[in-house]
């Protein structure tokens, strides 16, 4: 029997992807399905062996990342980590990993990187007179509030440099942890300087724990928004990715969770699935809804175009055709009935003052 043929193995506890995925887009060596998760199923005096999570420290030179996207309603973000310990099996951000030789399955949500110097380059991009302030977003690839920020506390040190110099921020995150930064973005709030976007994909706990193995319950979730809100910060339930035949059921229900528990507005992203992504998103169906995959991956087909993914510009956040449509039908019914507008974050960019970098000639004044 070839490999190609062999039974897919058992998903390790407390992980999303199925197994390490193969890669060769960046040379990437090819890896055999029973090989880099092998210790994750290894006993040793009887007990099943944990796969851990590895974290790197790295030290880059520089920490803003700048789109031109039509798609993103801001043009600069910040990724305090690369990897992501949520396991969430649908994440885009997967394919990055490749780009490091690393595979885009189990290696994405154990093999981490951490950069401790990023809100020390913040406040030199910030110094500099040609940098003009806008909205920068945090979270848009992978976690700013995984379990490792608990660590590396990378994010709050951010968020310090953002208070110090008045400058906008967006984050986006599926965990209760951002409530550990409460008092910053109270501050932050306070001068209209912050807007915080939780991920809610199931109210279903059992769902939630398939798709994001790492991720807080949903009902955490739904409480750190309530708290949000009640602290005066601009709140968002961002429903993402909605999966067809999985989750796409729960739009009205997460929609009224969301406006009860205080949230202003709330989007939808139907399921997208780029290079990697498609094949890992496969065999988690195959291991855990074998009984739904055709359907699935058939109406992820009709609203990407006949494929598993549309790159395109507009369409790959919206989706296309009827069963795309339909989606954003049922989520503007459900909003008017809640009472949610359309998301208006509107952050100032006119308090932003600049660091005085320690050495500097500004410091003489």
């Amino acid at each position: 029997m070839s490999d190609s043929n062999l039974p897919l193995p058992p998903p390790p506890k407390g992980r999303g992807a199925v197994s390490n995925q193969d890669s060769t887009r960046f040379n990437m060596p090819a890896r055999e399905w029973d090989g880099d998760w092998l210790d994750a199923r290894d006993s040793i005096d009887g007990q099943e062996q944990k796969l851990r999570t590895e974290v790197t420290a790295e030290f880059p030179k520089s920490i803003i990342n700048f789109n031109i996207s039509p798609d993103l309603p801001f043009d600069r973000s910040i990724n305090a980590y690369r990897g992501c310990e949520h396991g969430c099996i649908y994440c885009y951000a997967r394919p990055t990993h490749a780009y490091h030789d690393l595979s885009p399955g189990l290696d994405f949500e154990t093999k981490l990187f951490a950069k401790p110097n990023a809100a020390e380059l913040l406040r030199q991009t910030f110094a500099k007179p040609t940098y003009q302030p806008a909205s920068l977003a945090i979270g848009t690839n992978t976690d700013p509030y995984q379990p490792i920020e608990k660590r590396f506390r990378i994010t709050r040190q951010i968020l310090e440099v953002m208070l110090e110099t008045l400058h906008p921020v967006g984050i986006t995150t599926k965990s209760d942890r951002v409530l550990e930064d409460l008092d910053l973005l109270t501050q932050l709030a306070a001068h209209q300087l912050t807007a915080v976007a939780l991920s809610i994909t199931s109210l279903d706990g059992k769902i939630a724990r398939l798709l994001e193995p790492r991720a807080p319950s949903p009902a955490k979730r739904l409480r750190a928004v309530q708290l949000l809100h009640r602290a005066g910060i601009y709140v968002h339930v961002n429903i993402a990715p909605v999966i067809p035949a999985i989750t796409d059921h729960e739009i009205e229900a997460l929609v009224a969770a969301a406006a009860k528990h205080g949230a202003q507005s709330v989007s939808i992203i139907p399921v997208r699935l780029p290079h990697e992504v498609a094949p890992l998103f496969e065999a988690w169906l195959e291991t855990h809804f074998p009984d739904r995959k055709d359907k699935v991956m058939h109406t992820i087909a009709a609203m990407r175009g006949g494929k598993r993914n549309d790159p395109n510009f507009h369409s790959r956040m919206r989706g296309s055709g009827p069963w795309a449509e339909l989606l954003w039908t049922r989520l503007n019914i459900a909003s008017r009935k809640a009472g949610l507008r359309k998301p208006r974050f509107g952050l100032r960019t006119d308090l932003f003052r600049r660091p005085i970098i320690q050495g500097s000639q500004l410091e003489l004044f």
